[in-house]
């Protein structure tokens, strides 16, 4: 149990360092009125959705950090200005900017070079597909469940011009309370991931029986395997193949679908659970989950059926 607890704490420290200055920088500037004044540009996008324009400010602060997004929404929600709903859907929409930094921090300049231009290139586009379906069922379920809302008292106030260190002082004591809560659910929801990666739960997930039924070359076991525990590995193995012509494109995006769809619930019992719970509580953290990752697994088995039509 020690090596689990020191396992832990090795993971969760950088993590939770980062969230916490993504929640401090978030705070910080919404003293100052920073974020308030360009909420302005996310306008649109909230009044389409009905959603509340508290959110506006928080959407552009998931540009940086989905974290901190998410916690001013928790913020809003416990002073009784969010119902459940329109925390889900604020929650689903602050985490669409995560999938465009992937675009330009992940996909160009790892995975198409790994995998070339066009394998590449069409894997990038079904995360891009994800976030237009996401922000598309945001924007239906909104205006299909949410109110109509007047936003005529959405001004832009001018930027404060308070002291420095006044505004820090205050963003520092307003997010030490809401970062003790998320660090302390955040590390017990890591240690029980932990301990049932060290039981080997996880190797339930056996990928070998569905590459056979769908007719894949033996080859593509230990890059289909190695996806499932690390994206990058599995397109690291799966590159040489695809430029040697041993495989052929479509079956090395069947490669990449199935092990998207095996990947992602993994994925999110590892990371997405753990942070999710731990700002909005564990029974709205999980419908968060579920709506998000069920979007995005549908996403990969549309154009893995797609692609299993085309082989």
């Amino acid at each position: 149990m020690i090596h689990l607890l020191v396992e832990t704490l090795d993971f969760v420290f950088p993590v939770l360092g980062m969230i916490f200055l993504g929640l401090f920088l978030a705070g910080f500037m919404m003293e100052m009125g920073i974020v308030t004044h360009i909420s302005r540009f996310a306008r649109p996008l909230v009044e389409v959705a009905h959603l509340p324009e508290a959110n506006a400010s928080a959407l552009i602060v998931s540009l940086g950090s989905t974290v901190a997004a998410n916690g001013i929404v928790a913020g809003f929600r416990k002073e009784g200005a969010l119902t459940d709903s329109e925390v889900i859907l604020c929650a689903v929409m602050n985490g669409i900017p995560f999938y465009l930094r992937e675009i330009f921090t992940y996909q160009i300049p790892i995975v198409i070079p790994a995998l070339g231009l066009l394998v590449g290139g069409l894997y990038g586009m079904v995360f891009l597909v994800t976030v237009l379906v996401k922000l598309f069922l945001v924007i239906l379920l909104g205006r299909l469940f949410l109110k109509k809302r007047s936003y005529a008292g959405f001004e832009t106030p001018a930027i404060k011009s308070g002291n420095l260190g006044s505004a820090a002082i205050k963003a520092f004591r307003g997010q030490t309370r809401i970062f003790s809560k998320i660090a302390l659910a955040y590390f017990c929801m890591t240690l029980l991931v932990f301990y049932l990666i060290d039981e080997g739960f996880f190797q339930a997930f056996d990928v070998i029986p569905l590459a056979d039924l769908f007719g894949l070359p033996a080859e593509i076991i230990v890059p289909l395997t190695s996806y499932v525990a690390s994206p990058v590995l599995g397109i690291s193995l799966l590159g040489p193949m695809i430029h040697s012509g041993s495989i052929s494109a479509v079956q090395a995006m069947i490669v990449l679908m199935l092990g998207s769809v095996f990947m992602l619930p993994i994925f999110a019992l590892r990371t997405t659970i753990p942070n999710y719970t731990a700002i909005f509580g564990m029974r709205l953290g999980l419908y968060v989950v579920a709506f998000s990752t069920g979007i995005s697994i549908l996403v990969r088995l549309f154009f893995l059926l797609v692609l299993l039509m085309m082989d």
